[in-house]
């Protein structure tokens, strides 16, 4: 293969148990299944933050966030710091941006990272509006929304995308189609609403022992007032965004449709991932927390698939969404300018035996004095953001440790958590304390310390002169320039 394109295609706040291809048989996601049995599948991929920002900042980098305190919303990956397509735009691909969404790079990124972002078609209709009387509000759901020629962001961005691939540049190129959907508020047009059969979804996961779990659980169900939440309600939530994702899914297709379609298509490599999941009801939560370390929040959709990589494969070994980076630039036949963090895929894609982690990694949350730099926002989010000016150690900054079998969560402020995921997938069943798994949690508090300390920071890839020249009089000389005494 040639020095292929790709095309990143990464929807915001996907489960990755909301497809078809990693196991969900209620949601019509046929094209996110194709591209997964023409591709490489990773069941085990996570996300390295629960936010999107912070989260999109890693796997731009293939730093972790506290690496250089990509930790909010509003600190984003800035002029002197690398970034994956400002590396291949350097390299010599041509790197086009399809839509607008701007929670990634700061002023003056984009423009350094891209030779073209926005919109060919224009949104005529934006995300948010009136919500259903009650509740739903707190759930963030809207539900059934009107179609009238309606074309919010994502469907610009994809129209965008399929103009652009009617005439490609003649050299490699990279797509980035970063979109919107299906993060809250949950509504959804038809004949994606009406897709899902309410009445034969299961419930969503329970929440466990209120005095084993963290305190952000309670305060949200409290804060929100969400606490009554029927399972009827709670299946009307997740059916909609069911329908959001075989809205994307139908979105994908057509980006699909159009690559197949340019004389490019046989050297083309798609990567499809998100950038954190959703709640959904498990736990009895709704959205997502800076400090939420759970499954259905962490646990990342990854497909690779493009001709010259092996094809219908599901990888179970541990992976970081770090590894994106170094894996788009083998497959480019880049090097990386910077020092990060991220371990090729490729040879796991083609030997399924092949080392890669033994542990995955995921942080979030605060210190209490970072309490006054916390998010300010106002309705829906209102009460969220409230909480945490109110209680910022209901914030505090937690770690995740996964293993194959294990997931340890230490918290700053609060008791650390230990589940086994093998009998406990949803990890309701806080274990930690007890004696007989003294030894796991112990090895996995080691492992925390150890990886906190080799990726505390980097070297910068240049250096400074130890003795610089300084421009300033010797002693007892005349001033340069100095003010007149």
């Amino acid at each position: 293969m040639n020095q292929p394109n790709f095309v990143i295609f990464m929807p915001d706040q996907l489960r990755a148990d909301a497809l078809g291809a990693f196991g969900n048989r209620r949601v019509r996601t046929p094209h996110i299944d194709a591209l997964a049995a023409s591709g490489t599948r990773f069941d085990n991929a996570y996300v390295q933050h629960p936010v999107c920002s912070p989260s999109r900042a890693s796997i731009l980098t293939g730093w972790y966030p506290h690496t250089a305190g990509h930790r909010t919303l509003t600190h984003l990956l800035r002029p002197h710091e690398p970034n994956l397509l400002r590396i291949l735009k350097t390299a010599g691909y041509h790197v086009a941006w399809a839509g607008m969404r701007g929670d990634t790079f700061a002023p003056g990124v984009t423009e350094s990272s891209v030779e073209e972002y926005g919109f060919s078609t224009m949104p005529n209709a934006l995300y948010g509006g009136d919500y259903p009387e009650g509740v739903w509000s707190r759930l963030f759901y809207r539900g059934r929304i009107d179609d009238e020629n309606r074309i919010d962001p994502d469907e610009a961005a994809v129209r965008t995308a399929e103009q652009w691939l009617g005439d490609p540049p003649d050299r490699p190129w990279v797509l980035f189609l970063p979109l919107v959907a299906p993060h809250c508020p949950f509504q959804v047009e038809e004949p994606w609403y009406s897709q899902v059969d309410r009445d034969a979804l299961p419930g969503a996961a329970a929440p466990g022992d209120p005095a084993r779990e963290p305190r952000y659980m309670q305060a949200i169900r409290d804060r929100y007032g969400i606490g009554d939440v029927t399972a009827d309600q709670w299946r009307e939530v997740t059916a909609t965004y069911y329908g959001m994702i075989a809205k994307l899914d139908d979105q994908l297709g057509r980006v699909m449709r159009a690559v197949a379609a340019t004389d490019d298509a046989a050297n083309t490599v798609t990567l499809f991932f998100a950038d954190h999941g959703e709640y959904l009801g498990d736990h009895g939560l709704i959205e997502k927390w800076p400090s939420a370390m759970h499954e259905c929040i962490t646990r990342d959709p990854l497909i690779i698939s493009g001709p010259g990589l092996p094809a219908g494969q599901v990888r179970e070994a541990l992976v970081e969404m770090v590894d994106v980076l170094p894996t788009v630039l083998e497959l480019a036949g880049v090097e990386a300018p910077h020092r990060h963090f991220g371990r090729s895929l490729l040879p796991l894609l083609h030997d399924p035996a092949a080392p890669h982690r033994q542990y995955a990694f995921t942080e979030g949350g605060f210190t209490v004095e970072e309490e006054p730099r916390l998010e300010r926002a106002g309705f829906p989010y209102d009460k969220k953001a409230e909480l945490q000016h109110e209680d910022p150690t209901l914030v505090g900054k937690a770690v995740a440790v996964r293993d194959q079998d294990w997931t340890y969560v230490w918290r700053l402020y609060e008791p650390p958590e230990l589940y086994r995921r093998g009998d406990d997938p949803h990890e309701q069943t806080n274990l930690a304390g007890r004696p007989e798994h003294a030894e796991t949690e112990r090895r996995l508090h080691d492992a925390m310390t150890r990886w906190l300390v080799e990726t505390a920071d980097v070297l910068p890839p240049d250096t400074d002169p130890r003795l610089p020249t300084v421009q300033l009089p010797a002693p007892g000389a005349a001033l340069v320039n100095g003010p007149d005494l």
